[in-house]
């Protein structure tokens, strides 16, 4: 069923079906209440749907929405993170009436999607939504070589260009933290996990660094390998106490929570500011057991399974519902060529709670 089919059973030519599916009207062509009600009926009675390529072709875009993951996020442990930058795209998008097309079927190389192969269909999109805690910078400096409409949830370094993205201000909502801490009484902290690599990572060692250097206090590292579990029984890698705050290539290793737990008991580091709340779990419950007063915080919602635990945590709330719904908003200006900001840093909330307290408590 076709165009051409419908205006033969009305009576009406091509182009009247054309605006009475488009919802609108010409100025040289005047439409009836009866032969925008014919041309109606016929196309329910027939169940005609319009070809959205040939709609493409039309007004260049089909509004459908791509959403490319870099980890398989239907189902995995790592669901419960993703689910509300999902709920809002799905969101923003119905207010938006666009469609989603979640890309499923892309090749993984080295346990990764990706997202250029010889069946890319990115393109049925009239652009696509990037999610993940790493995105290939080949993948986002071709994506803007070929213009391509796209944009990052997390903020993304230059790739042959800016790249449109929505992220989450780590940087500002760790140096909160540190400053929390430092009104605390504590003068010796620690930041316990990478500080580098992925920009959601970095951003939140950068914000850690200048946080204790305003403050004028000690900021130690211990750093978690990519690879490695950190909870007990995983590899840490942590700086040498005597080597001060150095980089990550500095550290001398530490095979476990506990050894993490002795260095900074070494170093006088009274609380530690965490990555990955895995992490500050399993830290905390162990200090607990030995009666240390260490203080922890931890710096965002858990990406992996954590020590079950009673104590309510300080830490931050990644805005990621807002995240996702923005994501939309940025990606449809994109399409439809609208002036806006093109990358946005959304504010993280401070979740107070018991973790984090006065020195010596």
């Amino acid at each position: 069923m076709t165009q051409q089919d419908i205006a033969r059973m009305t009576g009406v030519s091509q182009a009247t079906v054309s605006l009475v599916l488009n919802g609108r009207s010409d100025a040289d062509v005047k439409l009836s209440a009866e032969t925008r009600e014919k041309v109606l009926r016929a196309i329910a009675e027939t169940g005609y749907v319009a070809d959205p390529i040939a709609r493409r072709l039309a007004a260049r875009h089909n509004r459908i929405i791509g959403v490319f993951t870099y980890e398989p996020v239907f189902p995995s442990a790592n669901s419960d993170f993703y689910h509300p930058f999902l709920v809002g795209i799905e969101q923003q998008a119905e207010v938006l009436g666009c469609d989603l097309l979640l890309m499923t079927s892309t090749p993984v190389v080295d346990g990764r999607r990706r997202i250029f192969h010889g069946d890319n269909r990115l393109r049925l999109a009239d652009g696509s939504i990037l999610l993940g805690r790493t995105i290939d910078r080949a993948d986002l400096a071709r994506l803007l070589a070929e213009e391509i409409p796209f944009v990052s949830i997390g903020r993304r370094d230059d790739a042959g260009g800016p790249v449109p993205y929505v992220g989450a201000d780590y940087a500002a909502a760790t140096a909160e933290i540190v400053r929390q801490a430092v009104a605390f009484g504590h003068d010796r902290l620690a930041y316990l996990g990478l500080g580098a690599g992925p920009e959601s990572w970095a951003d939140r060692g950068r914000g850690f660094r200048e946080a204790v250097a305003s403050a004028g206090v000690f900021g130690g590292h211990y750093a978690t390998p990519v690879s490695g579990e950190p909870e007990r029984g995983g590899e840490h890698v942590a700086d040498d106490p005597a080597a001060g705050s150095g980089a990550h290539g500095d550290a001398a290793v530490v095979r476990d929570t506990a050894a993490v737990l002795d260095a900074a008991l070494a170093s006088g580091v009274t609380a530690v500011i965490a990555e990955e709340h895995a992490d500050g779990v399993a830290l905390f419950e162990l200090a607990r057991e030995r009666g240390v007063a260490l203080s922890v915080a931890t710096l965002g919602e858990p990406t992996r399974a954590a020590l079950p635990t009673a104590v309510e945590f300080t830490s931050l709330r990644i805005p990621r519902q807002a995240m996702g719904a923005q994501a939309v908003e940025v990606l449809t200006a994109l399409i439809e060529g609208t002036p806006g900001e093109r990358q946005r840093l959304l504010p993280c909330e401070v979740v107070p709670g018991e973790t984090l307290s006065e020195r010596g408590n």
